[in-house]
């Protein structure tokens, strides 16, 4: 981590957030929405490839979805085929209710911003699931900015979404004062790779503790409610 010239830590003036399973408890969503997406590109429930290909989206949990559904299906036109699918499904059940806000985590967001922080939400899904979950969750303009894999360039594991963050809202003047929050390895590795000085792993979601240290976290938290703590702390 950077100090300043005083021996004190760079000061937090950026925060970037994952949403699914970070921010927001999906129930599940997503592997309730691949079934659909298997479902169209032919893959039998039971069957060895669906438990292959079930086994390689828990893995890569945080992931932009059509790199997953180009891994899974290989040319373009079918994983194109499987992400809509899954994109419809995921956004259907959200707008059934099938989703909830972490405990404490909207006001964890609102302090951030009241304490002077930007914060941005990030995710793998594409933009239209994204509004569709921050509408559902009243959320809309909670954030300062909400971003998706498609206006950065790259999805996670790629720093791309934070680096996004920080030329969107120039809110700091140098990457050490960002933090990032995640709840997979992939975001671990996206906030190290864009060289954030806080990247804190939540036990909210997809992957452990081991996980997440072992992709480079930096804190381990229960939740994203305590990550206001953690940044108070970090600049004491």
């Amino acid at each position: 981590m950077t100090p300043v010239t005083d021996g004190k830590n760079a000061p937090i003036g950026l925060v970037v957030l994952d949403m699914a399973g970070t921010t927001v408890a999906d129930e599940g969503l997503v592997e309730r929405a691949f079934e659909s997406a298997a479902a169209e590109l032919g893959v039998r429930p039971g069957s060895a490839e669906h438990a292959a290909h079930l086994a390689h989206v828990r893995a890569t949990m945080g992931e932009s979805k059509i790199s997953v559904f180009r891994h899974l299906f290989g040319d373009e036109e079918r994983a194109r085929r499987a992400n809509a699918a899954f994109e419809a499904a995921y956004g259907r059940l959200v707008g059934e209710g099938h989703c909830a806000p972490v405990p404490g985590a909207r006001a964890a967001i609102e302090r951030l911003r009241a304490e002077g922080r930007t914060v941005v939400l990030t995710t793998g899904f594409a933009r239209v699931t994204q509004d569709a979950i921050l509408t559902a969750l009243g959320w809309t303009g909670l954030a300062d900015l909400t971003l998706c894999p498609a206006d950065a360039g790259r999805g996670r594991p790629f720093p791309d979404m934070v680096l996004t963050a920080l030329l969107r809202t120039a809110a700091v003047d140098a990457v050490q004062r960002i933090a990032v929050a995640g709840d997979t390895s992939y975001d671990m590795l996206s906030g190290r790779r864009a060289g954030a000085s806080l990247v804190a792993g939540v036990l909210t979601g997809a992957h452990d503790e081991t996980a997440l240290r072992a992709a480079g976290a930096t804190a381990v938290l229960p939740s994203v409610a305590e990550l206001p703590g953690l940044i108070a702390e970090y600049e004491s």
